[in-house]
């Protein structure tokens, strides 16, 4: 059996917006023409089809019973197309590289470096997520992660950016020069922090450097680092935050950090699958890691 001779594209089209819109009018505004262009190709469509297939009326545009089975056909072949289209744009742009990492350290150490970065990858699509949650990589809803841990994951690639160490910071108006200078300013407490077993508080503080009478137990709580740095700066007292975080409020001298001692942290490691390890960006977005760390 013959094929049939299809319609040409441009009246299936013009009829593809007209039975959406079911006005010749505002289908010429959707495709950029004039309603007799519209008109012209719908009268091109019925002449190769041989009937009608829409009614024009005062009340508007109705579809004839043939009109409505070639509808169907012609939103199942343009949503089709148009899949089809966006998939080809989308092989041609570059991936996007989404990276999952805690926001203490996106806020402190990662956003003031975003500029350099992209002046280095400018092609590279930098797609920042941030969680509490351990998000699963095997699930591509991320590409990579920064984590905070002890010990790399035996089922994951795993690159050691940084062993962190925490120290005492404080602003330099508070002029904290002995150890026994922690007695007269508040301390901050900050919870829920994924570190060591031997954690990084005034406790282990004092039992390790003192001073002896230091109470420990005074002072105030934050559930989150940065705000326990902003009170810092403020000048509202004295906390034990990760040396990598408060690198750049040192290095500004918006913070001191008077005494050399420093209490053990875990390890900034970049993860990702084993099978995306290689891809072209997360090895740039890798060697561009390791060269700021050091750089620090």
């Amino acid at each position: 059996m013959r094929k049939p001779r299809l319609p040409p594209l441009g009246a299936l089209r013009a009829f593809h917006a007209v039975a959406g819109c079911r006005s010749f009018k505002l289908a010429a505004e959707e495709l950029g023409v004039s309603a007799t262009a519209v008109s012209h190709q719908i009268k091109l469509l019925e002449s190769v089809l041989e009937c009608r297939v829409c009614e024009r009326s005062a009340q508007g545009v109705s579809l004839t019973e043939t009109g409505e089975i070639l509808y169907a056909g012609t939103q199942r072949a343009f949503a089709a197309l148009e899949q089809s289209v966006a998939q080809i744009t989308r092989a041609q742009q570059p991936p996007a590289l989404t990276v999952t990492t805690t926001s203490n350290f996106l806020t402190h150490w990662l956003v003031p470096r975003l500029a350099d970065f992209k002046a280095e990858f400018p092609t590279i699509d930098l797609r920042l997520h941030t969680s509490v949650e351990r998000v699963d990589l095997s699930q591509r809803t991320v590409d990579v992660a920064i984590r905070y841990r002890e010990t790399p994951e035996s089922d994951l690639h795993c690159t050691l950016l940084h062993e962190d160490r925490f120290i005492v910071v404080a602003s330099p108006a508070l002029t904290l020069e002995r150890i026994e200078d922690l007695q007269r300013v508040t301390l901050f407490h900050v919870e829920h922090r994924q570190v060591p077993a031997d954690a990084p508080t005034w406790e282990n503080w004092r039992r390790r450097y003192g001073p002896e009478g230091l109470n420990v137990e005074a002072g105030l709580t934050f559930s989150d680092e940065t705000h326990a740095l902003q009170a810092a700066v403020a000048g509202q007292g004295v906390v034990i935050a990760s040396r990598l975080l408060a690198r750049d409020l040192l290095q500004r001298d918006v913070l001191a950090a008077p005494f050399e001692m420093a209490l053990p942290g875990a390890n900034y490691y970049l993860v990702a699958t084993e099978e995306t390890a290689q891809r072209p960006d997360i090895i740039a977005l890798r060697e561009w890691l390791l060269r700021q760390m050091a750089a620090g």
